[in-house]
């Protein structure tokens, strides 16, 4: 199996010039793809923040709305995520963190006790299994519907509508334009994103993964198309770095940076999303501020441009995780292979697999996802995908 290695990182961006390559020279993470086995890495052990995982898969975050409608996990999440917690970290759907960080209908949140209480019976099932478990904290932003929420209406950088459509109790709707967040309430944001992350420790969570990806909040302030502010968020994009930087360092302080990590999508162009020519610089920024916060790990969803993914290898000293959606099973373990990622983090192939290590290390074939089961429903396509050995 081979996984071609994008060209060097561009000495000569200005970005760059102010962050040097911080790689640590780990000797695991320099070797060619000729003196390794792709396939056998995978199960090799890595330590990622406080804890020693097992292997080197994560199971992707992914919105399966079957919460209930006081954002409490539903009955079946427990059994979900267990069945799935040979894999060396689970990373749960997106989980508001407020009522404002709500989009989408039965997502679950993490910021009541109610929601603390339901997520424990979770963690708990997962730490039986001997798993891992990192609450996903999503805030959607403008991506949101008030028929869905609790609130009237969605919050982001700008009042700019997405110019897309949303899911509701009656059916796809236009996202409406957003209220714009004043200065002031920026700040109660960051503090509601820390809030949220007492509450999954408190509820058991190994850890929180930051939602920074997939047009949500956290990259609609990254974006120029989403946010046109005057203020200390707006503008530059070290100022529209700023908000995900400070997010990362209250969520730190609150739990600690080796319990921290973040996901991010360099170049998304999801629902009116356009980071621009400068787009690439702006990562390069932000991956080497948050790099000076010693987070237990760094998320990268691929969009395609393999060189800023190497840069952003250059540039990050700790833990990689690489999700490349539709990836075939044949190229499994390649970024490994490679020493671009650390870990690989897959999606549908764990969703359709609870024992998708099994089935790597027997060489198994693979369960097909079922699509129209996705979002919403009880066990079908949730927790009745068989495994090999029930």
């Amino acid at each position: 199996m081979h996984h071609p290695i994008a060209p060097s990182v561009d000495q000569s961006s200005p970005v760059c010039r102010l962050y040097p390559d911080r790689s640590q020279g780990d000797s695991a993470l320099k070797q060619s793809p000729q003196r390794r086995n792709p396939v056998s890495t995978l199960f090799e052990p890595v330590r990622v923040g406080r804890y020693a995982l097992p292997n080197r898969l994560v199971m992707a975050p992914m919105t399966r709305s079957r919460a209930n409608l006081d954002g409490t996990p539903g009955p079946l999440a427990a059994d979900y995520y267990a069945q799935r917690a040979s894999i060396g970290l689970i990373v749960t759907e997106g989980t508001q963190p407020s009522d404002d960080g709500q989009g989408y209908m039965t997502t679950p949140g993490i910021y009541t006790d109610g929601h603390v209480a339901a997520w424990r019976a979770t963690t708990e099932a997962v730490h039986a299994k001997g798993g891992h478990i990192f609450i996903q904290l999503m805030h959607a932003g403008r991506m949101s519907h008030p028929d869905n929420t609790h609130h009237r209406q969605g919050v982001a950088p700008s009042a700019i509508a997405p110019g897309a459509q949303m899911f509701t109790p009656t059916g796809l709707q236009d996202a409406p334009t957003p209220r714009a967040l004043s200065t002031d309430e920026v700040a109660t944001t960051v503090t509601d994103f820390a809030h949220a992350a007492r509450s999954a420790i408190e509820a058991g969570a190994d850890g929180v993964e930051i939602h920074g990806a997939n047009a949500y909040l956290i990259q609609q302030f990254l974006a120029p198309s989403a946010n046109q502010r005057t203020d200390r968020y707006g503008g530059s994009l070290e100022n529209r770095a700023r908000f995900a930087i400070e997010v990362a360092r209250a969520i730190s302080d609150a739990i600690g940076a080796d319990r921290t990590g973040i996901r991010l999508s360099p170049g998304t162009p999801l629902w009116g999303i356009v980071e621009g020519p400068e787009g690439p610089d702006l990562y390069r920024h932000l991956v080497a501020e948050l790099d000076n916060l010693g987070l237990a790990y760094l998320h990268i969803m691929d969009q395609g441009d393999e060189a800023l993914l190497v840069d952003i290898r250059k540039l990050w000293s700790g833990i990689l995780i690489v999700n490349r959606p539709g990836r075939p099973r044949a190229e499994i373990g390649g970024d490994l292979a490679t020493g671009l990622a650390d870990l690989e983090s897959y999606g549908q192939m764990v969703l359709a697999n609870p024992d998708f290590v099994a089935r790597l290390e027997a060489d198994a074939p693979f369960n097909k996802a079922d699509r129209m089961s996705y979002f919403g429903g009880t066990e079908t396509g949730y927790t009745d995908y068989p495994a090999l050995i029930a």
